[in-house]
């Protein structure tokens, strides 16, 4: 009886009894009229408040430590930061070591952001793990997709990366492109579409 009992509230649950994060970094889109969608703007004005003091702030370390409570993990020492920095979430970014990120970027991480080990980021390069339907009746819904930049990649300066793209080891994307499909290893992209230009 009980297994049954447990098995009916399984079925007659909606998805949105479930954490509104955990269903975006599994990559299921969310209607406008989720009942945890107020929840998303919520987090992004708390991480604002840690934006504001980060973009601030004068000291790599403060810079460093304040990135850490923004992403909820300990940013390496090796990383530099050059602010500011604007991350609508942060809790779904992970940066490793040796990553360089210039000024003005964009990271918007709701559905996941990596960037790996020795990973350039030129100035005003955003990443945007967020999109939306085609279909104006569906358009408010967020479609999330993670991006993933690989080790030593170097993305180019106002370069666009868009959801669902992962860049490869060593690649580089040339300054101003829109990255739309994935970048495989040891190349070079550009354009709007990015297309390889070159092999490294």
């Amino acid at each position: 009886m009980d297994t049954e009992e447990e098995q009916k509230k399984q079925n007659s649950s909606s998805p949105a009894d479930k954490d509104i994060f955990e269903r975006l970094r599994k990559g299921e889109n969310i209607p406008p009229n989720d009942q945890q969608a107020h929840r998303m703007r919520e987090a992004s004005f708390e991480t604002k408040k840690l934006l504001v003091r980060m973009n601030n702030a004068t000291e790599s370390k403060e810079v460093r430590d304040l990135l850490s409570q923004i992403t909820g993990c300990e940013i390496d020492e090796s990383v530099a930061v050059f602010t500011p920095l604007y991350i609508n979430y942060g809790k779904h970014t992970k940066i490793g070591k040796n990553v360089f990120i210039n000024f003005d970027c964009v990271f918007l991480d709701l559905g996941g952001i990596t960037i790996e080990d020795g990973v350039l980021i030129a100035p005003k390069v955003s990443l945007l793990t967020e999109g939306h339907p085609i279909s104006p009746d569906n358009r408010h819904t967020l479609v999330p997709k993670p991006i993933h930049i690989k080790k030593n990649a170097w993305i180019g300066a106002n370069a666009t990366i868009l959801y669902g793209v992962t860049i490869g080891e060593n690649s580089v994307v040339a300054a101003g492109s829109v990255v739309s499909k994935d970048v495989p290893d040891n190349v070079v992209v550009g354009g709007t579409p990015a297309k390889i230009i070159k092999k490294i």
